[in-house]
C-alpha cells in the first residue's frame, strides 16, 4: 500500500469524496455531510489530505486532518479534526483505515496540534468501533452535527505530556 499527500481537490480525492457522500446519504438518508471544507483546510501545516493507493495504483482509502482552535462550534485550541475517513468497500477489513489513521495522527502530532479529534454517527458502527479501539474516547460534541441526536464526538489526546 502506498500512502501519499495530495490536495483535497485533486482528482482521486474528488472521486473517493463522491463515494463517500453517497455512502453517507445511503446511511442516513441526508444527501452526504454537509460540513464546509476546502482544500485550503488541508493545505500542511495546518492539515494534510491521505490517499492510499493499491499495487495497481487505484486509490482505495482516504482521510485527512484540518487545524481547529477555539470556535463557536466547540472546538479546543489544538485540535486537528479528522475528516473523510473512508475505504472502498473491496478493501475493508485489511487494516487500511487504522493505517491511515496512525499516519494522520503522526502528522498532526508532528504539526503540533494537541489532540486529534472527529465527529462520526450511529449509523457508522465500524467507525466507532475503530476510533474507540485506537484510544478515542467521547467528548463534548462540536461542529456541524453537535445538535444532531446521531451525532458522536471523539477525541484522543496527541501528545503525551498533557
Amino acid at each position: 500500500m502506498d500512502i501519499r499527500r495530495v490536495a483535497f481537490d485533486h482528482p482521486d480525492a474528488v472521486k473517493l469524496n463522491d463515494e463517500v457522500q453517497a455512502e453517507y446519504h445511503v446511511r442516513y438518508g441526508d444527501g452526504g455531510d454537509a460540513t464546509a471544507l476546502d482544500s485550503s483546510d488541508f493545505a500542511p501545516p495546518n492539515g494534510v489530505y491521505l490517499i492510499a493507493y493499491d499495487e495497481s495504483d487505484r486509490p482505495v482509502a482516504t482521510g485527512g486532518w484540518r487545524s481547529q482552535d477555539a470556535n463557536g462550534e466547540g472546538n479546543e485550541d489544538g485540535d486537528a479534526e479528522l475528516k473523510r475517513m473512508f475505504v472502498i468497500e473491496q478493501m475493508r477489513g485489511r487494516g487500511l483505515a487504522r493505517r491511515i489513521l496512525t499516519a494522520l495522527e503522526d502528522d498532526a502530532r508532528a504539526a503540533g496540534r494537541l489532540r486529534m479529534v472527529l465527529e462520526t454517527g450511529t449509523k457508522q458502527p465500524e467507525a466507532i468501533a475503530l476510533y474507540t479501539s485506537s484510544g478515542y474516547a467521547p467528548c463534548t460534541k462540536f461542529g456541524y452535527y453537535r445538535h444532531h441526536e446521531s451525532s458522536r464526538c471523539y477525541a484522543k489526546t496527541l501528545r503525551g505530556d498533557l
